[in-house]
């Protein structure tokens, strides 16, 4: 059952699965992580991401055209 619920989409409101969710250690770890990083800190790591981003090249897609 838990393998068949997209969780992106089922628990936008909030986990369906409660207990039983296969993504508990990441919630866990993401508590931990907002109790325990102030938010400045939590501002600079994302600025800092915003800047690394920026700096690579783009990615192009191109899309498969059937021939």
């Amino acid at each position: 059952m838990t393998s068949d619920i997209n969780c992106a989409e089922a628990c936008k409101n909030g986990c369906v699965l409660k207990d039983q969710c296969p993504n508990l250690e990441y919630k866990e770890a993401a508590t931990k992580f907002i109790a325990n990083t102030s938010l400045d800190k939590m501002l600079e790591i994302a600025e800092e991401r915003a800047r690394r981003r920026m700096a690579e090249p783009p990615q192009w897609v191109f899309p498969d055209f059937p021939e």
